[in-house]
């Protein structure tokens, strides 16, 4: 196993998750479990090509267009998703959100429409609103402490000819859903037919539960549909700034490599980033095997720590990704109230669900890409906000 459990001072890197804690949540003395990044170092071997690269001591312009690039994110999706992409389909963007705007803008006039479904990642509905589309809420149906897509909401959104893409998150952020190859096939069933195009955000891919398993979505079709992805989530650094995605449409590709080239200037790419992206894909699996198995671990102490101190307190059942999704409406205390405790009183930074729509106003997301002493110190602090709240013992989704 690798060492998951070391703790790694971030305070003073420019960090976004502790060091700038107070942009979000008002002080700056909390400990967070915010932002979609890890506390994990990034494997020995990728470590070991950025200082191998970094020996070089040149840092010219660098053409992501090559072979080994290719080859890298090919034999991954065959080893991790028994799926062999085409390498024509590949292309670099510098992040996800990057990729999801252009094709907004590829795909899209202002004014029309983009479904997403809610509880959904905060950043979506920026980016549709920063290119002036409306945003269209299919909400998730919520039953039993269970997310599912709304298919009779959801074909109602697609037939108006005023949306014309769906903004699809697979495994779904904040949920934690891996959907099903029918429920992967039924959406795109549905955009086949109202001809709506499909961009499906998959960059929690490797981040798996034990018993479930990832479908890329090109893997059930090749028409009207764009991945986007990258391995800064996995392998824990976004800093890099390296994504990819896929567009088997060859006439999609010419026109968002124009616009990445032309419109914006961005045809070369960071050196730093590619090169661990190869590494990690090309020498890393053992460690994301070794991931999921330490998150398990803390997945299962959050549930007994809610099942210890809280009555009615329940965790969505994490499928996917490092973040869990807690629905605490039965505490009695309205999200305000609860943040305040937590903040003030507990001095800990958790994510109000309110701001990824849909009904993500009674939950918290809670980040646990972490060692388990942050987890436990982080349980200590929740006890002391609300310490004082006459609570039951509860039961829990096993």
């Amino acid at each position: 196993m690798v060492d998951f459990d070391k703790l790694i001072d971030r305070r003073g890197t420019y960090c976004t998750q502790w060091d700038y804690v107070a942009d979000r949540f008002g002080q700056e003395d909390l400990l967070p479990f915010t932002i979609s990044d890890t506390e994990f170092a990034v494997p020995e071997e990728v470590l070991e090509a950025l200082y191998s690269r970094m020996s070089h001591k040149v840092f010219g312009y660098t053409r992501w267009n090559n072979g080994d690039f290719q080859q890298s994110v090919l034999n991954w999706y065959e080893r991790r998703f028994d799926f062999l992409p085409d390498a024509d389909w590949l292309l670099y963007s510098p992040s996800v959100i990057y990729s999801v705007a252009q094709l907004i803008q590829m795909k899209s006039n202002e004014g029309e429409g983009v479904i997403i479904q809610t509880p959904a990642y905060d950043a979506f509905f920026k980016t549709i609103k920063g290119n002036n589309r409306v945003i269209v809420e299919n909400p998730l149906t919520y039953e039993e402490h269970y997310y599912s897509i709304d298919f009779e909401n959801l074909e109602k959104k697609l037939a108006d000819p005023n949306n014309t893409i769906l903004l699809f998150c697979s495994p779904h952020n904040p949920t934690g859903r891996v959907w099903t190859k029918e429920e992967l096939t039924r959406i795109v069933d549905l955009c086949k037919k109202h001809e709506v195009f499909l961009i499906s955000d998959e960059i929690h891919m490797d981040v798996i539960s034990k018993g479930f398993k990832h479908i890329p979505i090109t893997k059930i079709t090749t028409e009207q549909v764009g991945l986007v992805t990258s391995g800064s989530k996995t392998f824990n650094f976004p800093g890099l700034i390296f994504s990819y995605l896929m567009l088997p449409n060859s006439d999609d590709r010419e026109l968002f490599l124009y616009q990445l080239k032309n419109k914006d200037g961005l045809s070369s790419t960071s050196i730093l980033g590619m090169e661990a992206t190869m590494s990690a894909y090309n020498n890393s699996e053992k460690w994301v095997n070794d991931l999921n198995t330490y998150l398990e671990g803390n997945k299962n102490l959050v549930k007994k720590f809610f099942t210890n101190n809280y009555e009615g307190v329940k965790i969505v059942p994490t499928e996917a990704t490092y973040l869990m999704w807690v629905d605490i409406s039965s505490l009695g205390l309205n999200m305000e109230e609860l943040q305040e405790r937590l903040i003030n009183i507990g001095k800990v930074a958790i994510m109000d669900g309110e701001v990824y729509g849909g009904n993500g106003g009674q939950f918290l997301r809670l980040n646990i890409g972490c060692p388990e002493a942050k987890l436990v110190e982080g349980f200590k602090r929740i006890e002391k906000s609300l310490k004082d709240i006459d609570l039951k013992k509860c039961d829990i989704i096993k």
